[in-house]
Order: structure tokens, then C-alpha cells, then sequence
């Protein structure tokens, strides 16, 4: 025979097998933050704020992407919004000036962004990885303030270290070549890098791991097995920051690279002329510099918050 709940019972809780009332379930502070928050960023006007934003944030953007189609006389004469009243004239001349011309040639230091930017991704991956494990999982003496110690690193601008290394780089003979400069990018990116893969390996339960060594993995089985499959959210999180940054980096790039092994920031910046007479081809320079982060960014994008927040919240 069952029994029908009464409409007290429908609020407290439902029945259990044996009919008296479960007790009601109750919310951890977590919980109670996430509800709040989510109730406050549905609301209309957070809606209408966002948009408003986004709009504002946008129009440079747009500004941005039309004068760089607008022809040289124009673009001297007007500005971009005048494109909107009509008999505007579009062009592809500064594009092409900008990558194939004589003096400007942006198409050779777009590969040699290519050329610096992968592995200084993954160089720094991989040794934050294995020093991340190392924290998280295996104990040695020292472990906590050794980890204090490189996560206080992230403080120090890199431009303390900008001379120090480049008189080592001149002692070793390496100076000019794209090994000073993936060695750069590399370590100003280990402190950050390690602390975010440690944050995210100690957020995976530490069952998962007891239980690879009882059936006798090592440490090498546990991390590419168990806790690497684990990591892609953090992994790719790191690299679409990094990738960001060394694409868009100037003072690492203008350091420590001879003029041929330079990225295209350092060539961009030149792209106006000795005298600013060229300062129109700027705007299409800065869209062929912005299209390899934007695709890498989008196509990404749902790591990067997933990755970036692991272990900053804790119930």
C-alpha cells in the first residue's frame, strides 16, 4: 500500500521507503554563492549592462577594421565613420602593401611569429607539467617552500631580467638566435604555468591516484594514465594564454632576436616609417597580427575559464 504525501510533506521533502519525510537538503556555502551569483548575472540589467559593454568594446574594433580597407587619400581626409553616409571606396592595397611590399615584407616575420610562438608554448607545458606533478603528488623535503618560492616569482616584471640575460646569452655565443628567445618566453612562464597545473592536478582526487598504485603503476603510468587525460582543460587553458602573450609580445622579441629571427610585433612597429609618413598601413598591419590569436582564442575558448578558475574555489 503506499501512501500519498501531503502537501507539508511535498515541501519538506519526499517520502523514503520506509515513509517518514527525507530531510531536506542543505546547501553548502558554495552552493549558496553559485545561486546568488547566477540570479544576480541573469538579470536584465546585468543583460543590458553586458551588451552595452560589449558594444562600446567593440566600435575601436570596427573602427579599426574599416579604416584598414579605406583608401591612403581617405583615410587622410576622413574618418572611418563617414564610410556610413555613403560613396565610400574600399580597397585592398594597404593589406597588400603591408604584407608584400618592398620595404615592409610582413609575410617573412608572420613565420617567424609561427617559428617563436609554438614552442615557446611548449617548452614551458612540458616542464611545468612535470614540475606541477612533482609538487602535487610526490613529498620531498623543502616541497611547500620551494613552491612559494616560484609561485613569488610571477611578481618580478621581466624587464629586471631583460640585461642579466642578455649578457648570459652573449657569454654562451647564442645571442640573435631563436633559442634566446624561446628561453626567454619560457621561463617568465614557468611560475605562472606550474601554479595553474598545480592548482588543477590537486583538485583530481587523490583516490584516483591511491588506487594506480595499488595496482602497481609508477609514477610515470599515474601521470600520462590517470592524471594527464585529466589535464586538458588546464593544459589548454595555459597555452591559449601563452600563445597570446608570446604572439603579442614586442620587448622580448626586440631584445634578444637578431633582425631576421624577429616576430611581426617588432616589424609592425616599424611599419609606419623612420618618419610616420606610412602610419595608415598600421591599421592593417594590426589585423594580420590579430587574426592567428583571434582563431586560437575562439577556437579554445570554453578551456580557458574552465582551466584558469581550477582550485581557485574551494567549498
Amino acid at each position: 500500500m503506499t501512501t500519498t504525501p501531503t502537501p507539508g510533506q511535498a515541501v519538506t521533502g519526499a517520502l523514503t521507503e520506509q515513509g517518514t519525510p527525507r530531510t531536506p537538503h542543505k546547501l553548502t556555502r558554495l552552493e549558496k554563492r553559485a545561486i546568488a551569483t547566477k540570479g544576480k548575472l541573469s538579470s536584465p540589467w546585468a543583460s543590458g549592462i553586458a551588451i552595452l559593454i560589449a558594444i562600446l568594446w567593440t566600435i575601436p574594433s570596427l573602427g579599426l577594421l574599416i579604416t584598414s580597407f579605406r583608401p591612403q587619400e581617405d583615410i587622410r581626409k576622413s574618418g572611418w565613420w563617414t564610410v556610413f553616409t555613403g560613396n565610400a571606396s574600399f580597397t585592398m592595397d594597404n593589406y597588400n602593401e603591408a604584407l608584400y611590399g618592398n620595404s615592409n615584407d610582413l609575410a617573412t616575420f608572420f613565420v617567424n611569429s609561427f617559428v617563436i610562438t609554438i614552442p615557446a608554448v611548449l617548452i614551458p607545458i612540458t616542464l611545468s607539467l612535470l614540475a606541477a606533478y612533482a609538487f602535487a603528488w610526490i613529498k620531498f623535503p623543502g616541497r611547500n617552500f620551494l613552491f612559494v618560492a616560484v609561485f613569488s616569482l610571477q611578481v618580478v616584471p621581466l624587464q629586471v631580467a631583460l640585461v642579466p640575460l642578455l649578457s648570459d646569452y652573449v657569454n654562451w655565443d647564442v645571442n640573435g638566435s631563436y633559442w634566446t628567445v624561446w628561453l626567454s618566453h619560457s621561463i617568465f612562464a614557468l611560475p605562472l604555468a606550474i601554479f595553474l597545473l598545480h592548482n588543477f592536478m590537486k583538485d583530481i582526487p587523490a583516490s584516483l591516484v591511491e588506487a594506480a598504485r595499488v595496482d602497481g603503476a609508477g609514477h610515470v603510468k599515474i601521470f600520462f594514465r590517470v592524471l594527464f587525460p585529466l589535464l586538458v582543460p588546464a593544459i589548454a587553458s595555459f597555452g591559449i594564454f601563452q600563445f597570446l602573450w608570446v604572439w603579442n609580445d614586442l620587448l622580448v622579441g626586440l631584445t634578444f632576436a637578431a633582425p631576421e629571427y624577429q616576430p611581426l610585433t617588432v616589424k609592425i612597429a616599424e611599419l609606419a616609417g623612420s618618419r610616420g609618413g606610412d602610419w595608415y598601413l598600421l591599421t592593417a598591419g594590426a589585423f594580420i597580427a590579430m587574426v592567428v590569436p583571434l582563431v586560437v582564442f575562439v577556437a579554445l575558448q570554453r578551456y580557458f575559464v574552465r582551466g584558469m578558475l581550477a582550485g581557485a574555489v574551494k567549498g
